[in-house]
């Protein structure tokens, strides 16, 4: 009887090791690391992720040989010192060289809390003092990555105005974003995403979940402008 429940056991693992090799078969299982705050957990469209989700559906429904794993390690009003803490943790770091790509979102709280918590009234010399911190740690935050991981390409994404109309919120956005730009040239395989451009000329409450983060359309937006910049 022993002889019997062994053989049973046995040829259900092989069973199971089929079913597996089957329905993945042709099937490379690459695994994007994406970074960042709310904005990257995918607040306002939590049930799809938000652009991360509809990223990893929209490359996986339309390469039939490669799917995208997504590891999100988006943390809600997260700033620039909190990713420095993950990649300090070895759970999360000694994980950075199985990635083949990445994406580095971030840097909306760090600007929002050097103006107080939010944008208006807008105090431009706080959060001209902030920028240069933010910038520092972006770039350890970038040096980090690429020491861990010399050849997955990282994709940097800049700040976008939640206010289109406020031009001299715009200012300020530009203005980080151009140093975003800059630091991102800095280093090798890295790539700049513009997201300002997406909800300029919008109606807000079409692409908006609340007075900052999108919703299901405005991340949409932010995921086209990924693919546009960006081949997985």
């Amino acid at each position: 009887m022993k002889v019997m429940a062994w053989g049973l056991l046995l040829l259900s693992i092989l069973c199971l090791i089929w079913q597996v090799h089957f329905f993945n078969k042709g099937k490379n299982e690459r695994v994007l690391m994406a970074f960042g705050d709310s904005l990257t957990y995918g607040y306002g469209d939590r049930e799809e992720e938000g652009y991360v989700g509809r990223l990893e559906d929209k490359v996986n429904s339309t390469n039939s040989k490669e799917n995208i794993h997504v590891w999100n390690y988006g943390v809600y009003g997260q700033e620039t010192d909190g990713v420095l803490k993950q990649l300090d943790d070895l759970k999360i770091r000694t994980k950075l060289k199985e990635a083949e790509s990445m994406i580095v979102f971030i840097g909306t709280n760090d600007l929002l809390n050097s103006n107080g918590g939010d944008l208006s009234p807008l105090h431009v010399n706080n959060i001209r003092k902030e920028k240069p911190v933010y910038i520092q740690h972006l770039h350890q935050i970038l040096s980090i990555l690429r020491k861990e991981n010399k050849q997955a390409p990282i994709l940097v994404l800049g700040l976008y105005n939640p206010y289109p109309a406020n031009h001299s919120i715009e200012k300020q956005i530009d203005d980080w974003n151009h140093s975003i730009l800059a630091e991102t040239n800095k280093h090798t395989k890295m790539k700049y995403v513009p997201t300002n451009d997406c909800f300029k000329h919008i109606e807000k409450s079409k692409y908006f979940s609340d007075s900052l983060h999108p919703n299901k359309k405005g991340y949409d937006l932010i995921t086209k402008k990924i693919l546009e910049v960006q081949r997985f």
